[in-house]
């Protein structure tokens, strides 16, 4: 199993990303994939749940209406897209696959 996620950077204030975590080394279509952050000094948070097809969605209040999460099973790639960005989004965030696979990571900075 391997996650591997993309796209982040540093953004200001207001601004948009997209992240992507690619998947393979399993049935990508037959899992649920979560979008996970951690900023420095905290525990890591749950950002955004998608179900196998995509048709279900879930959100952490901190991010809800601000962020969507998709997926193309046919890439085996699951987006985090992310708008009207705000210095407390700053994390690294990670793509996982219960029961424990994680992707390195990708560093997002929210900051002017």
């Amino acid at each position: 199993v391997q996650l591997v996620e993309s796209g982040g950077g540093l953004v200001q204030p207001g601004g948009s990303l997209r992240l992507s975590c690619a998947a393979s080394g399993f049935t990508f279509s037959s899992y649920v994939i979560r979008w996970y952050r951690q900023a420095p000094g905290k525990e890591r948070e749950l950002v955004a749940t998608i179900s196998t097809a995509g048709g279900i969605t879930n959100y952490a209040d901190s991010v809800k209406g601000r962020f969507t999460i998709s997926r193309d099973n046919t890439k085996n790639t699951v987006y985090l897209q992310m708008s009207s960005l705000k210095p407390e989004d700053t994390a690294v965030y990670y793509c996982n696959r219960r029961p424990n696979y994680w992707g390195q990571g990708t560093q997002v900075t929210v900051s002017s």
